[in-house]
């Protein structure tokens, strides 16, 4: 569930099959000016975003030049990425000083065609208030706008706006294929803090009205979400950064479905609604 830091020598976190999200891969890559870095995930599609640092990305073939312009960390500019199909052979090499990259997968057989994703493309979103203790910033990197380029995944950044705040709230979960009700989409998330000595809490509740699990989260922390109710929290004086993994299992547009003892909250808070409709 909870995967504290560590270094996974450019090895996958979370693999092809595994017994938790299996519609879900993750690696994080590390690489110094001029190393390289190859890939190919069979059965899985990819998007490669670097967290810091410029990449040059080859997909079997197709060049993309300087991909990524983030320098200290994430906060640090937009996003940018690559889309890379189903099995595709691709070689990522560091342009900058360093890199750190991100490479998210979802399940998916048929094999579409690669392309970039520059800063200006990303589509983002701000919904939220101080008030509600709920505000927040997402940048959809593999979001609405590819709906008819990408199968199965869903890649983004959210990130609290201000210092402390609750995020994923109200209560929510995907866990089940029960259109139009919800759909199965199993997540995978990696956290970063500002200061980097931050923290948070992760909260899991399987069940309506059964106490759940909750998890310290620190900067570089990965949790994944199988099923249940999942919000998280920043402590105050903190702020909060997530990279989001969904992996879609019958179709790629996101259905949460709210915890029924808070999903009247969804009326409280400011732009949820247009948020929402941006998981597709």
């Amino acid at each position: 569930m909870h995967f504290p830091p560590f270094d996974n020598r450019n090895t996958p976190i979370i693999d092809v099959d595994d017994g938790r999200v299996p519609l879900n891969y993750f690696n994080i890559v590390k690489l110094a000016r001029g190393q390289g870095f190859e890939y190919a995930v069979p059965r899985y599609e990819t998007g490669i975003v670097p967290a810091t640092g410029t990449v040059d990305v080859d997909v079997e073939g197709e060049s993309y030049e300087d991909i990524g312009q983030r320098g200290v960390d994430v906060w640090d500019g937009e996003p940018e990425g690559v889309y890379v199909p189903t099995g595709a052979r691709t070689r990522i090499v560091c342009k900058s000083e360093r890199a750190e990259v991100f490479v998210a997968g979802a399940r998916f057989d048929d094999v579409l065609m690669p392309f970039a994703v520059r800063a200006a493309d990303i589509d983002k979103i701000q919904y939220g208030s101080d008030d509600t203790k709920t505000h927040r910033k997402i940048k959809h990197i593999l979001g609405t706008k590819y709906r008819d380029r990408v199968g199965r995944l869903l890649v983004s950044e959210l990130f609290t706006v201000g210092q402390g705040g609750w995020s994923g709230f109200p209560p929510h979960k995907h866990d089940t294929d029960r259109l139009p009700l919800e759909t199965r989409h199993d997540e995978t998330y990696n956290f970063r803090f500002r200061p980097n000595h931050g923290f948070g809490l992760q909260l899991v509740q399987r069940d309506d009205g059964q106490v759940g699990e909750a998890y310290h989260i620190v900067d570089g922390s990965t949790v994944v979400l199988d099923r249940g109710y999942h919000p998280c929290v920043a402590a105050p004086g903190y702020e909060m950064y997530y990279f989001t993994i969904l992996g879609g299992l019958s179709q790629r547009s996101l259905v949460q479905f709210f915890q029924p003892t808070h999903a009247y909250q969804v009326e409280t808070i400011p732009g949820i609604k247009d948020m929402i409709a941006k998981f597709k």
